[in-house]
């Protein structure tokens, strides 16, 4: 089992997968950032460039599903997020910056207006043809 998951289990309040999810996010805001390339302190996020890295990459897997699949797991606003950081940070799973605080996490968005209703869904530029087309 992975050091996070027990950590959500023992705590309670969110899935693992929130665990999880905030992993794969923060790989994906390290690359947004374009850090993917820097060594330790220099690979680096904010609290708001983490939160900004995860809403594009539940966009990606989720769509306009990802406030949903986000609430089954427990967050019901950014601050969530970011106590998950701190029990990741105190757990020794994640490191800290000397400036790095849960206030970073409060400035969030409002999950439905961000998923759902600016949600447009990504189509390839020409669709191939239907069979029914030629007739």
């Amino acid at each position: 089992m992975k050091d996070y998951h027990k950590l959500a289990i023992d705590d309670g309040r969110y899935s693992p997968y929130a665990f999880q999810f905030l992993f794969e996010g923060l790989d994906h805001a390290v690359k947004l950032h374009k850090r993917h390339q820097r060594e330790g302190a220099a690979r680096h996020v904010s609290g708001q460039e983490l939160i900004e890295g995860m809403k594009a990459y539940a966009r990606e897997l989720f769509g306009p599903l990802a406030a949903y699949v986000w609430r089954t797991w427990g967050i019901r606003e950014t601050i969530d997020w970011g106590n998950i950081v701190f029990l990741l940070v105190d757990a020794e799973l994640l490191t800290r910056q000397d400036g790095d605080t849960l206030d970073d996490f409060r400035s969030g968005f409002d999950f439905d207006r961000e998923f759902v209703e600016t949600y447009e869904p990504k189509l390839p530029p020409e669709l191939p043809r239907s069979p029914l087309d030629e007739g």
